[in-house]
This record gives C-alpha cells, sequence and structure tokens, in this order.
C-alpha cells in the first residue's frame, strides 16, 4: 500500500462508532476526545465526528443492485474478506448486499458485500484473489 487514505465523517454515536468498527470490522483505536474517535481501519486513518452523517441514495448499480452513493470502503486480499464476511455473518449484520462474487471470470473478479454502520454510513468492503486485477477492464 504506497499511502494511507483518511477519511473524516460524522456519526451520531462514538461509543457505538467504537463498537461497529473495532467490534464488527477489526479496526484499532487510536485517538479520541469527547467529539471525534480515529480508526486505524486496515491501514487507512478514518476519523469519526460527532455530527448528522452525510445523506445517500440508493442510486448506485452494482449488477442487478441498488447501493447507496455515496459510500466508502476498502479492498482486501480474499482471504481476509471471507474472513470479515463470516465474523459479519456470524454477528448477523444486515447486509444491504450479502457477500457475494462479481465479475466471476471475467476481468476483475471480485468478491463485494455493503452494508451500513450504526449511524447509517454505507459502507462497500472488496475482496481480491489477485490484486492486479483491482483495475482490469
Amino acid at each position: 500500500m504506497p499511502h494511507p487514505f483518511h477519511l473524516a465523517f460524522h456519526v451520531t454515536d462514538l461509543d457505538q462508532a467504537r463498537e461497529f468498527y473495532t467490534g464488527a470490522l477489526g479496526a484499532t483505536e487510536g485517538r479520541s476526545t469527547d467529539t471525534w474517535v480515529d480508526f486505524d481501519f486496515f491501514g487507512h486513518q478514518l476519523s469519526c465526528h460527532l455530527g448528522t452523517p452525510f445523506a445517500s441514495a440508493d442510486t448506485g448499480r452494482v449488477g442487478d443492485h441498488m447501493v447507496p452513493m455515496p459510500h466508502f470502503g476498502v479492498v482486501l486480499p480474499l482471504t481476509d474478506w471471507t474472513l470479515l464476511a463470516g465474523r459479519l455473518e456470524e454477528r448477523q449484520t444486515d447486509f444491504i448486499l450479502a457477500p457475494s462474487v462479481r465479475f466471476k471470470g471475467e476481468p476483475g473478479e471480485q468478491w463485494t458485500m455493503f452494508l451500513r454502520d450504526p449511524s447509517g454510513n454505507p459502507i462497500e468492503i472488496k475482496g481480491f484473489a489477485d490484486d492486479d486485477q483491482l483495475f482490469a477492464s
């Protein structure tokens, strides 16, 4: 990973954010105050600040499904994605789009899942067996 990204966004409850990002997604908590908390999100910095989450609408087409836009996420090696998908299924996560494969046997073959954090922020998590396929066309 050449350079980690930083994303700051609003959540409605820091304790719920802590439980979700560390407990469900496996992030590590970093610095915090009474109004924000940072997480190491697979090597990237997420900063959750108290406030009104951004609006999203189901306007993005993923195969036959409409998914929320905008959304953020991460691309993982397939083994890590599979472990995370299993953990989220065990937690009975309410998926927007349940873990599934897209573009099977085609350039860019990927596994994906969409979910929301407790504040409603939409997240996509992708998995690739071959990182060279990330931008394949």
